[in-house]
This record gives structure tokens, sequence and C-alpha cells, in this order.
């Protein structure tokens, strides 16, 4: 009797990241990181670069889809005024929203 082999059918799906800018300007900070549900809400995990105006920014790649995110300023926590939209969360506040196409 012949053994049949097994045939793999499974295809490799390259992610199709995008490349998104996170910036917030802020006078005074002195350490701005971004939080989000991309990194676990982790305020060490993604520090910004303060530039020239008190503008900070970073820049991240992304999978398409809906992330929530919050910038952790000097220890507290701050939305993004221009984000894109806003949800409530669990502790009575916003999260700032990003669709990433």
């Amino acid at each position: 009797m012949a053994t049949k082999k097994a045939v793999s059918t499974a295809k490799t799906v390259k992610t199709q990241e995008k490349e998104v800018t996170f910036s917030l300007s802020t006078p005074k900070a002195s350490k701005v990181t971004l939080v989000g549900s991309f990194n676990n809400w982790n305020p060490q995990a993604t520090p910004l670069k303060k530039a020239a105006g008190n503008n900070w920014s970073v820049k991240i790649a992304l999978n398409p889809g809906r992330y929530e995110y919050k910038f952790w300023v000097d220890g507290r926590w701050e939305n993004d005024p221009k984000a894109c939209g806003y949800v409530t969360n669990p502790f009575g506040s916003t999260n700032c929203v990003v669709d990433v196409k």
C-alpha cells in the first residue's frame, strides 16, 4: 500500500505594514512616549524624539487596522488633538484612535 505525502497548501502572506507618524506639540515637556494597543500600553516601549519648536514625533510600522493610543507626557496621559477619533476607555476617559489602511 502506498503512503500519501502531506502537501502544504498554505500560502505565505506578507504583511502590508505602513509607516505612521505620531507627533505632539507640547511646551516644556521633558519626556514623551507613545502608548497604545500596538505596544501593549507599555510607556517605555515607544519614546518620541524632540525636534524644533516643542514638537515631538516618532514613526512606527503598523499593519492595517484600528489602534487605540495616548501620549504619556512627563508621567501624565494626554490625548492627541490630531487623532482621527476617540473612544471611551474603562478608566473614565478617552483613548485616541488611528485607522491604518
